[in-house]
């Protein structure tokens, strides 16, 4: 392709209110086009890194036996409706109706459509098991669009869908589909780690997010220091935090404590670890249909409750929000000095959780449920019917839940960029959406599934995040919009002209991508653009032609060297073996 004839719309300044270098240089560099908060139009060589990325996914897919179907980009609400998902995905969600006032939602993810795909002509577990995937634009009402592609509201995704009979089979394939993850994203020359993850607005079990590992990621992982576990901090276990100091000695009593109202006061005024005092953290659960309860949550003075455990903790709640003073005391407590002692009796409530850190754990200090009072000498296994949940935060520090206790890793953070998420699912939405086959027995069964997912218009943001310089971009040679950048110094000099014409035709009979920069621009604005576009490779027709040489330069760290030109042939063997 030639440049005079592709549109390549470059900018020399950086767009305003951008903050990572993937927006800035997608931009500046002609691949995409803002036109909406959060909306971008694909520009030609965007387009052609899509497709390249979309090709290595649609190989790796079919090497697994999925099948590629697409979907409407339009779903009726009803199926979410069934599913129990148009209420719980919030507003990120977007819904309209129609002219004759039906009810429908924009896509941002299709397991119910599947899901009734599926239903409709697969009836017996002889047609099973079955992948269908979609490589498809989707939609989502980001509140905060932001980082270019990364956090866009409209998307190009890739989703497949998986159904069997049993979930020994829902396994493999799972297995399948992140070995087949891993070989995409090397393909794509991404550094990416897989991380134990929270199922989220999806639900089901065993879940597993991708991360392209980068400083600029907006995702913190926790990781451990000794073995392969990782996990998104949602997901993220640890071993029991041990002791530090030794438990405060006391038989169980009340203490007058005023004005004590805090964990770090509590400390200070008995002169323990905040580990001996039993935190209270109190919130209100939205339910559907306007439905809300006040929810208690007890760990460790020492720990911070992590609000997605807890959120997944309550079955059936789709916000935690914070719980006012007044909403407390319109139950009989006293915040600052609440504790789980008669806590039932008191607000008749059914949403009381312990963190797992705290079975049958004792000499702890609590609310008593009365002003300026806590009690001592707690012990939570003389308590009977407690409910515990993995309600804490973990911290940089913490021992692995793998490792810790043998080889004694610790977990510590860092960020990265989510690309992909794959779920078990079980029969969530087969049995939500009445889809069923008939088993080895004739006994109707409802349909196990996975789904597996991949951002694929993000992972141009990824794979620049990973792979770029203060110039500019630097693609892989499998995702790049084309190989080799050929660059006439002067189209007005005949002889180089025909020099980057024949190198140009040459490459392109071999089968190697070339973009011929035949702009009638000054020198040293086509180096800027080379350098900006980022091709993998380029080639230099320049003032050392009359010498009979041209040059051939490597993107990722500029380094040239000098191709004779008296034998063509080998001219081009030789640029086809440094490629």
């Amino acid at each position: 392709m030639r440049f005079s004839k592709l549109f390549i719309p470059t900018l020399k300044e950086a767009p305003k209110d951008v903050v990572l270098k993937s927006h800035e240089y997608l931009i500046r560099g002609g691949f995409v086009q803002q036109i909406g908060s959060g909306i971008y139009n694909f520009l030609p060589l965007g387009k052609r890194v899509l497709e390249n990325i979309k090709r290595i996914i649609r190989e790796e897919m079919d090497r697994i036996g999925a099948n590629e179907v697409a979907l409407g980009f339009v779903t009726p609400a009803s199926l979410w409706k069934q599913s129990g998902r148009l209420e719980r995905y919030g507003k990120e969600l977007l819904r309209f109706k129609d002219r004759k006032d039906n009810d429908y939602v924009l896509g941002p993810t299709h397991e119910e459509a599947m899901t009734e795909l599926v239903k409709s002509h697969v009836k017996s577990y002889k047609q099973l098991p079955l992948h269908l995937y979609q490589i498809n634009l989707k939609f989502r009402d980001e509140m905060r669009p932001r980082f270019g592609l990364i956090r866009g509201r409209e998307f190009v995704m890739k989703d497949g869908y998986s159904f069997h009979e049993n979930y020994e089979d829902l396994k493999r394939e799972f297995n399948a589909v992140e070995k087949a993850y891993y070989r995409i994203f090397e393909r794509l020359g991404l550094d990416c780690r897989a991380v134990v993850a929270d199922s989220g607005a999806i639900g089901g079990e065993g879940s597993k997010e991708f991360m392209v590992l980068a400083e600029s990621g907006e995702d913190t992982i926790c990781v451990c220091d000794s073995c392969q576990y990782s996990a998104n901090l949602e997901a993220a276990t640890r071993l029991e935090a041990p002791a530090n100091t030794e438990a405060p000695k006391a038989d169980f009593a009340k203490f007058h404590t005023p004005n004590v109202k805090t964990i770090e006061s509590l400390a200070e005024f008995f002169r323990v670890d905040p580990f001996w005092t039993l935190k209270a953290v109190v919130k209100k659960a939205l339910f559907n249909e306007g439905k809300s309860a006040l929810v208690y949550f007890f760990l460790r003075g020492s720990e911070n409750l992590n609000e997605t455990k807890a959120l997944n903790a309550i079955c059936g709640a789709n916000e935690l929000v914070e719980a006012s003073e007044e909403e407390l005391r319109s139950v009989g407590l006293i915040p600052g000095f609440i504790g789980p002692f008669a806590l039932r009796n008191l607000t008749e409530s059914p949403y009381i959780y312990f963190d797992n850190d705290l079975k049958d754990a004792h000499s702890l200090i609590c609310g008593a449920n009365e002003k300026d009072y806590h009690f001592v000498g707690v012990d939570l296994g003389t308590f009977e019917g407690l409910e515990y949940k993995d309600l804490s935060e973990v911290k940089a520090g913490d021992l692995c839940p793998i490792c810790g206790e043998e080889k004694g890793g610790k977990l510590y953070f860092t960020k990265g960029i989510e690309v992909g998420h794959i779920f078990q699912l079980g029969t969530k939405y087969s049995s939500a959406l009445d889809a069923t086959f008939l088993d080895e027995n004739g006994k109707s069964q409802p349909f196990i599934m996975g789904t597996y997912g991949i951002g694929v218009s993000r992972l141009l943001s990824a794979i620049i995040e990973q792979h770029h310089d203060e110039r500019g971009m630097i693609w892989t040679r499998a995702t790049a919009p084309f190989c080799v950048e050929i660059i006439v110094s002067n189209i007005k000099d005949t002889e180089q002209m025909q020099m980057g014409l024949k190198i140009y035709e040459s490459l392109e009979a071999l089968g190697i991508s070339c973009l011929l920069d035949d702009r009638a621009e000054r020198y040293g604005a086509k180096i800027a653009d080379f350098e900006l576009i980022g091709l993998p490779f380029g080639i230099i027709v320049g003032k050392e032609l009359q010498n009979g040489i041209v040059e051939f330069i490597q993107r990722k760290d500029l380094k040239k060297k000098s191709l004779k030109i008296d034998d063509f042939q080998a001219l081009i063997q030789n640029v086809k073996e440094s490629l």
